[in-house]
């Protein structure tokens, strides 16, 4: 990726000289079907009309193409060999006022980045959609990409006849036809936009429209026409009124707190194939990954995930379009808001009210994940180039910023919070912003110093511990109760807390109720708590009840104690969501053997009434067996927890969310003979289990199991693809295929991932997937060695979505011993040199492998 790369001195310096008035862009996508190259091109044009604060001036524009037929600056053409170096055109003596057109050549993509083809393996049909964050609109047209840019887009694409084709602005008028089989679509300009958010999507796409109106408080009508698109194949399996209602309650929920309408017309919705991400706010244009598209059963969390993402999208409508960051420094003014604002709108204009619920013991794992890795960074980072600005869509950003922002709007109030959003999106509308123009209007509106809560929460890293130690007296009641805050050595920041504290004892019935409760303003590394003094001595103290601050909560010794026995009796489901959240965070942390978790999931997992919490206890127990478990003690730990997962798929209620939970459970960790003869049953009929419902999506889980064991061929493999001879179909396949327990199959996955850029970024994904399976450490050993030889390599001559797959996935973290360790640091000391982003994806895996090691450690310790 040499040339790519765009520091934040330059953006800078760029948006220093220019001003950008309107961009028109021309595109030509007929080349996307027929007979052709292997690798497709088609014609950009681009005209870029822009002011220079000091005439005679240099700059560059931003363009990734194979060729450039064309440049023309202020009517003078230039020589496009002698400007354009691959990555940037030259511009010089630019004029006070400047027009600038570049026809060029452009790459059609498979890695999901840029212009994506896709053809679909079902009946041939090709489909296209862009996708540009942080700075691949370049690979689609010419332009200035930085966020701080921004100007209207005019867009006009031609393409096949019969195609849909979306732009961010509206249709304006009926396709131009241009040939036979080919017409030109051309889009009502938008209002001032970032290139980075900036869409196309064409194809012979299933589209289903709907309307939203809605009357502003001036009387006027605000009409939104809506869309939502998927791939022909999907369209049976598309349950567009569901989305709709989603979009609709979001809406309302927007304006009704908001106070300014949506200003990008239309609302276009499209689930496309291939997808890197979950989704993309481009205003008017939403797209998302077509997984949304349920092919088969899933459980109430697959719903609430959607709806979640649906609102995410449409709250970056305000924080992201309108009001956009200067620089990637402030991802957060767009990612931790959008983030927090989905679940907010959510739990408050939907039917999934349990929202905080997920959050918390969800959402907020990955960012206590993300928080402890040693490229943990504060919320508004240090964003020095392009490439660390596409590492940070991580869990700092999203969950433990909206984490964050969930602790302000307790602190400065739900009233302050909204009218300060209200401020903000009035004051800088169409505009750019840095953190201060955000905490501007929040001390207006709340009256409180957000500088120093910004220092505390915003520019600090790192994640405190809060441990409740309470003393008593001879009749047992609390003398005194105080929370000790602790920080790593590495981040010290002892933070303010708002925070609730639950005393819970098990009533009459058995069950573990809170009886007291309190709020108090923990400070430093020792805070004593009024509220609760004289109270009766607690079975369970949980700090941050009600889950109002961003730590992680330790327990005294008699409540966990407490939490062994009876964790299952804790009636209050967000109180078990954190309590479970807690549990996960002391065996990460080598605080709490494996196996004690695993025991507590195979004892009170059963119990857990919400489906999205059972769903991340599996996830979690999982990991726990295959990174965390003593090695000796895996074997065993995977029988019993599989023995548990069978039993409790037979208990659950027929054809409920959580019975088809434990059924996929159950299959990723199937391994005796009668297990694997269950999972056959079920595929061939023979055998059943009340209420659930085999469906295709199913079959491939338990075809998955059976293939990662040997106990299905390529023959099956094959057979089940002509049962489903679809698109997802040939992805299950490519994963099943790689899984197979045989050097020569991992051989062959390695080299198509490897040494070859033949494979989509999807079907990739799906191979490095099936590689990597827990019962086959032996067969990968060979792999890790070459891991390590290949990846600078693989960096420097793929994509940067493609590389971050391969760096991530195929890292040997199931080699779990010092000798893959010190592998990577020796690599990453002889790599002083290399892109600071391949360094910090290995410095997180190599992380991640030492604290499995830790954890290894004291789990073996309770032999």
């Amino acid at each position: 990726m040499p040339g790519e790369n765009l520091t934040r001195e330059e953006a800078r310096e760029r948006a220093r000289l220019l001003a950008v008035d309107a961009y028109e862009v021309a595109l030509d996508l007929r080349s996307a079907v027929g007979a052709g190259q292997e690798h497709r091109t088609f014609r950009s044009v681009t005209t870029v009309r822009f002011r220079c604060a000091e005439p005679g001036a240099a700059t560059f524009a931003d363009l990734l193409a194979p060729a450039v037929t064309a440049v023309t600056l202020n009517g003078r053409a230039l020589d496009p060999a002698a400007v354009f170096d691959g990555s940037r055109i030259a511009l010089a003596d630019l004029a006070a006022e400047n027009v600038l057109v570049v026809d060029a050549q452009c790459a059609y993509s498979r890695t999901g980045e840029g212009l994506h083809r896709f053809e679909d393996p079902e009946d041939g049909e090709v489909y296209l959609y862009t996708q540009y964050e942080p700075a691949d609109a370049r690979r689609v047209f010419a332009g200035f990409e930085q966020p701080d840019l921004k100007a209207p887009f005019a867009l006009s694409v031609t393409a096949p006849a019969g195609w849909t084709v979306l732009g961010n602005g509206a249709q304006a008028g009926e396709p131009e036809p241009v040939a036979p089989s080919a017409a030109t679509w051309r889009f009502a300009e938008t209002l001032p936009i970032s290139t980075y958010i900036t869409a196309v999507v064409a194809g012979p796409y299933h589209v289903v429209r709907d309307h939203y109106s809605r009357t502003l408080p001036d009387g006027t009508v605000l009409e939104i026409p809506l869309g939502a698109l998927c791939r022909k194949g999907l369209a049976r399996h598309f349950d567009a009124d569901d989305i709709f209602t989603v979009t609709k309650q979001g809406l309302d929920f927007f304006h009704d707190n908001f106070d300014y309408p949506y200003p990008f017309g239309k609302y276009d919705q499209a689930f496309v194939p291939e997808y890197n991400l979950g989704a993309m706010e481009n205003p008017g244009l939403v797209t998302f990954r077509e997984e949304f598209v349920f092919r088969g059963k899933v459980t109430q969390t697959s719903y609430e995930g959607r709806a979640n993402v649906i609102l995410h999208e449409m709250a970056h409508m305000w924080f992201g379009d309108l009001v956009t960051m200067e620089w990637w420094d402030d991802l957060w003014l767009k990612e931790s808001f959008a983030d927090f604002m989905g679940t907010f709108s959510m739990v408050e204009a939907t039917r999934f009210t349990n929202g905080w619920i997920t959050f918390a013991n969800r959402r907020k794992a990955w960012a206590y994940r993300a928080d402890q890795l040693p490229s943990t960074h504060p919320v508004t980072a240090d964003i020095h180039d392009l490439e660390e600005a596409k590492l940070n869509f991580d869990g700092i950003t999203y969950a433990k910023g909206a984490s964050v922002l969930k602790q302000l709007v307790a602190y400065a109030g739900r009233d302050a919070f909204l009218e300060g959003a209200r401020r903000y999106f009035k004051r800088h509308a169409f505009g750019n912003t840095r953190l201060t123009d955000l905490l501007e209007v929040l001390e207006e509106t709340s009256g409180r110093d957000m500088g120093a809560w910004a220092r505390s929460w915003l520019q600090t890293a790192g994640v405190n511990s809060l441990t409740p130690l309470a003393t008593y007296d001879a009749a047992d009641r609390i003398t005194e109760l105080a929370i000790l805050q602790e920080a790593s050595p590495e981040h010290p920041e002892l933070r303010p807390h708002r925070v609730a504290v639950g005393l819970y004892r098990r009533d009459a019935g058995g069950a573990l109720v809170r009886y007291a409760r309190t709020e108090a303003d923990v400070a430093g590394p020792r805070t004593v708590v009024a509220g609760l003094a004289g109270a009766e001595r607690p079975e369970l103290i949980l700090v941050n009840d009600e889950d109002l601050t961003y730590c992680k909560v330790r327990f005294d010794e008699g409540s966990l104690a407490t939490l062994r026995a009876h964790l299952g009796d804790l009636t209050d489901p967000l109180a078990r969501a954190l309590c479970w959240s807690a549990l996960w965070n002391l065996t990460r942390d080598g605080l709490m053997p494996s196996r004690d978790f695993l025991s507590l999931v195979e004892r009170f997992a059963g119990a857990e009434s919400e489906v999205g919490v059972l769903q991340m206890l599996q996830a979690w127990a999982r990991t726990a067996l295959v990174h965390y478990a003593a090695p000796a003690w895996r074997e065993e730990g995977g029988r019993v927890l599989a023995a548990g997962a069978l039993r409790e798929l037979r208990l659950a209620e027929p054809g409920s969310g959580h019975q088809l939970a434990w059924a996929r459970f159950f299959a990723q960790l199937a391994s005796s003979p009668s297990d694997l003869q269950l999972l056959r049953g079920l595929l061939d009929g023979t055998a059943k289990i009340d209420g659930l419902e085999v469906d295709q999506e199913l079959r491939w889980a338990f075809l998955a199991a059976s293939a990662a064991q040997g106990a299905a061929d390529e023959a099956a493999i094959g057979a089940e693809l002509a049962r489903d001879n679809t698109a997802s179909g040939e992805r299950h396949r490519v994963r099943c295929l790689a899984s197979r327990p045989s050097a020569e199959v991992k051989e062959e996955a390695w080299r198509t991932v490897v040494a070859s850029d033949k494979l989509s970024n999807a079907l990739a994904e799906a191979t490095i997937a099936g590689f990597d399976q827990a019962g086959q450490r032996e067969l990968l050993a060979p792999y890790a060695e070459r891991y390590f030889a290949v990846i600078e390599d693989i960096w420097r001559e793929r994509s940067i979505e493609y590389a971050m797959a391969v760096v991530r996935g195929l890292f040997p973290a199931l080699q779990d011993d010092r000798g893959t360790l010190d592998a990577a640091d020796a690599w990453l000391a002889a790599h002083e040199g290399s892109p600071a982003a391949l360094r910090r994806l290995v410095l997180e895996a190599r992380d991640d492998l030492a604290r499995a090691l830790r954890a290894q450690e004291c789990d073996g310790a309770a032999d």
